[in-house]
């Protein structure tokens, strides 16, 4: 017999993590990569696995502590190595009678061989920010064979998710996350058993696992015959399991980041409901009790207070279907309320003739199909959108250092709201002023699919100064949107229609264009607002006027 120290390994990150929960006791048996014990860091929670199978001698770590990279966690006892052999060579010498020994050396090379299969730690790609992001769904399991290209996991951001692809095919050897918990860039999402390319043997390969786990098929009832014997090993994990459970069930089992937040805010945990795996206390679990708090009667002192909209049960009176709302979605209406709240909003309207400017559109059919494109009025509106903004630069500004000074944006970046079946999304076209109609064009149809594929990253979304909110052709005369704090100003575009106008002599059929301008009253006043709007109709009722 021999004993083996199992140690922290690479956690990313040189910071110590919070020892949470502590999954097995003295007595206990192990196998390899069962996990030990739970490590929680500021961003995220890991389970540290056992690097062999045995016997727990000591733990060396108990809840609340702090372990670093390299920090040792149990000590395991193990089945001495040389007492299986001879058991290994009887089976390799058995079949050496009808035959030669090929089939037992195919089996037993995969393994150790990087010729046919490789490990290898598939991490979190560049995903356009710095930030942790949710871990929304894990796709596979450990043993499932997957092909390049497949899914392993979706994360999810405040406007977007996004699916991780497998960087090759093989078969899932180890899962490193949980479902949400918050990951970066670089972070470790799971280890792969992968197939070289050009192997011959790649089926044995990705087999290969499989005389692996029969096996070791009759170590589980070894280790329950062993487990039922010292009782007093069983009453200590059921006594740490309850312990656990009791612990979720007041709320405190929170890693530091949500404890120091909790600190902060003054908010008892034993008060909170808990949301993460295991009962784990996240920091929405802690925004959510606080909107809760502050929306209830009397919560805002002096009747500063919203008061809340009673909740009805609508089951009452018919047959009702409760469906989760997506992230992307709640994160849109919280930001939506927010702007509403807080931005003194006006809006301003007016009419765009844009009957000329359609003919030349349609005039361009042709040579849109000859580029492979599509030229839709939307890139017209951006790019006389950009011109607007050039000459009415308070449009394309922003408040700060809380509202004593205005920063103006020397750039043209506008974001396009696209709606998709997950909710409303946001990307932007950078530098707009720079880029010809056939550029817009492309770019706007490679952000909407984009949009509506759930492929946008974060740093698609970011930097916008204006929004353009088109309606196109799904209906309405007019509507007010709501300015994208910290945007000073949206347009809204509704539906084109041919409308008689009086040229001075008779009425004319001409194609109005409503559109719609909300901006922050703090910032734009009504004569801003209607020198933009009146040169923005200017410019698509005479498209010639963007080259001036």
């Amino acid at each position: 017999m021999a004993q083996e120290t199992v140690l922290v390994p690479d956690i990313g990150g040189s910071d110590a993590a919070e020892v949470v929960e502590v999954l097995v006791s003295p007595g206990d048996s192990v196998d390899v990569d069962q996990g030990l014990l739970v490590l929680e860091s500021d961003k995220a929670s890991m389970e540290i696995p056992s690097t062999v199978a045995g016997t727990v001698v000591e733990v060396l770590a108990k809840e609340g502590d702090e372990l670093a990279e390299g920090a040792a966690v149990a000590v395991i006892e193990t089945a001495d190595t040389a007492s299986s052999e001879p058991e290994a060579s009887a089976v390799v010498d058995k079949p050496a009678e009808p035959a030669p020994e090929t089939p037992a050396t195919t089996a037993a090379k995969p393994a150790p061989s990087s010729a046919e299969s490789q490990s290898m730690e598939v991490v979190v790609p560049d995903i356009g920010t710095d930030e942790p992001v949710d871990l929304i769904e894990i796709a596979v399991s450990v043993g499932d064979s997957v092909a390049e290209g497949d899914t392993l996991v979706v994360l999810e951001t405040d406007k977007a998710s996004m699916e991780v692809p497998s960087p090759a095919s093989g078969v899932v050897k180890a899962l490193k996350v949980d479902e949400g918990q918050q990951v970066k860039q670089g972070d470790v999402l799971l280890v792969l058993d992968a197939v070289v390319v050009g192997s011959t043997t790649a089926d044995s390969a990705v087999s290969a696992p499989a005389p692996a786990a029969a096996t070791s098929a009759p170590a589980p009832a070894a280790d329950s015959e062993a487990a039922a014997e010292p009782s007093s090993d069983g009453a200590t994990n059921a006594a740490n399991a309850n312990k656990a459970t009791d612990a979720a069930a007041k709320g405190v089992y929170a890693g530091p980041a949500v404890r120091r937040l909790a600190r902060e805010f003054g908010v008892p945990l034993e008060s909170v409901k808990s949301s993460g795996p295991r009962g784990r206390i996240l920091k929405e679990d802690l925004h959510h009790y606080v909107s809760r708090a502050l929306a209830a009667p009397g919560a805002g002192g002096g009747g500063a207070g919203i008061p809340a909209i009673p909740d009805v049960d609508f089951a009452a009176f018919g047959p009702v279907e409760v469906v989760e709302r997506s992230k992307i979605d709640k994160v849109t209406a919280a930001n939506m309320q927010r702007s509403w709240l807080n931005v003194p909003h006006v809006t301003q309207f007016d009419d765009a003739d844009i009957t000329e400017m359609e003919a030349f559109r349609k005039s361009l059919k042709a040579e849109a199909e000859k580029r492979g494109s599509r030229l839709t009025p939307l890139p017209f509106l951006l790019k006389a959108c950009a011109v607007a903004l050039k000459r009415n630069e308070k449009i394309n500004s922003s408040l700060s250092d809380g509202g004593s000074t205005l920063t103006f944006k020397r750039y043209v970046h506008i974001g396009m709201a696209v709606d998709t079946p997950a909710g409303l999304v946001v990307p932007v076209i950078r530098d707009v002023d720079q880029k010809t109609l056939w550029e817009l064009a492309d770019e706007v149809i490679e952000l909407a699919g984009k949009a509506r594929d759930r492929k946008l990253k974060p740093a698609d979304m970011q930097g916008g100064g204006f929004t353009v909110s088109s309606l196109g052709s799904i209906g309405g005369r007019g509507f007010t949107p709501i300015v994208n704090a910290p945007e000073v100003a949206i347009l809204g575009v509704s539906r084109a229609d041919t409308q008689p106008v009086w040229d001075g002599q008779s009425f004319q059929p001409r194609l109005q264009l409503p559109l719609a301008l909300s901006y922050d009253h703090r910032v734009v006043n009504g004569g801003d607002a209607g020198r933009f709007l009146t040169e923005l109709c200017q410019l698509l009722g005479d498209i010639r006027k963007l080259l001036l």
